[in-house]
């Protein structure tokens, strides 16, 4: 039976994992830093670094503690080897190849987003031609897999994130980072108040700067007026305004992509909204919705994706450098 040891460190979570190839999880161990992070409104990517080399050794050892494994039986050391900070990349790197070197294991470099798309095979094998619409506070694509090694990106965010333009409106409202889960709270009691523009962007791309900008304006002339700004019904006005938008690309990608199956994948996958909406307007399609605690960063989905890297012997060397940019189609 074959084994990964997988690590991530691409952001503020330090994780590690120990799965087999029938996906059986021996052990996810994960620790999150958003408590450290949240009284600066955002991730610092100093702090985080830090972080992690502070807690590597210990989360890998509870690991293979949790696992009843030893690294002389592992088949091979997986890590994130990009895109994320690069400070934080780093040392996830060091670490995975400290492993491989000393055990002497094969050592995979595996993309972080591809980790969030191959997460979904824990829920049902994934079938080809797939999509998986990926969103995150760093990222909004459209992905097309014509199977698991061929990754083509057919849409992507012009400017801002979706993840990334609710964090910032959030945090003008007056609510805590991460402030995504906390928007999608609040508009459960909204209503749509407020007019909104809807991004309008051709092609397959999106765009979330506008939107972003024209709530920030809003709030800025609500509270210019004296009026009092209902947080409720703008987190409802935006969120909605937001998803549409995210909803209406993929229905179009799907025309002229046709494929056997739809994941969402990455932190965004978790909003309530947004899996309603992926449910009840994609049709014709299977639908994959990530597990709700394996839509945020884990080492678990490194595992998974690391068995496709295995299968196709890709490996990388232990000189391989850590990749901040690196693109999904790389």
């Amino acid at each position: 039976m074959k084994k990964i040891l997988a690590i991530e460190s691409s952001c503020d979570e330090t994780a590690c994992a120990i799965i087999d190839e029938d996906l059986n999880i021996l052990s996810s161990v994960v620790t999150s830093q958003i408590d450290v992070h949240a009284r600066f409104g955002g991730v610092i990517p100093e702090v985080a670094s830090r972080m992690h080399v502070e807690q590597i050794s210990t989360i890998i050892d509870e690991a293979l503690k949790q696992a009843d494994e030893k690294v002389e039986d592992i088949t091979a050391i997986a890590y994130t080897i990009g895109p994320g900070l690069i400070g934080s990349l780093h040392v996830g790197g060091i670490a995975a190849k400290t492993l491989a070197f000393f055990y002497d294991k094969p050592l995979i470099g595996v993309h972080h987003l591809k980790g969030h798309i191959f997460i979904n095979e824990l829920l049902a094998p994934l079938e080809y031609p797939l999509m998986a619409l990926v969103v995150s506070g760093g990222h909004t694509e459209l992905v097309y897999l014509e199977d698991d090694d061929h990754f083509r990106i057919i849409g992507t965010t012009l400017d801002d994130a979706v993840g990334e333009s609710y964090d910032k409106v959030a945090r003008v409202i007056g609510l805590e980072y991460p402030g995504g889960p906390k928007i999608d709270r609040l508009s459960k009691e909204g209503k749509m108040t407020y007019k909104l523009p809807t991004p309008k962007v051709e092609g397959l791309n999106f765009s979330f700067s506008g939107l972003k900008n024209a709530t920030l304006q809003l709030i800025k002339k609500i509270e210019n007026s004296g009026e009092e700004l209902n947080k409720v019904d703008l987190s409802y006005s935006f969120q909605e305004t937001a998803l549409r938008s995210l909803i209406t690309k993929t229905k179009k990608a799907l025309e002229e992509y046709p494929c056997k199956m739809l994941v969402l994948a990455g932190g965004v996958a978790a909003n309530s909204r947004l899996r309603e909406l992926v449910e009840s307007e994609i049709k014709d399609i299977k639908v994959i919705l990530p597990p709700l605690k394996y839509c945020t960063d884990n080492a678990t989905m490194i595992g998974v994706a690391a068995f496709h890297y295995l299968k196709h012997d890709k490996f990388v060397p232990l000189n391989a450098e850590s990749r901040p940019n690196m693109s999904i189609e790389d």
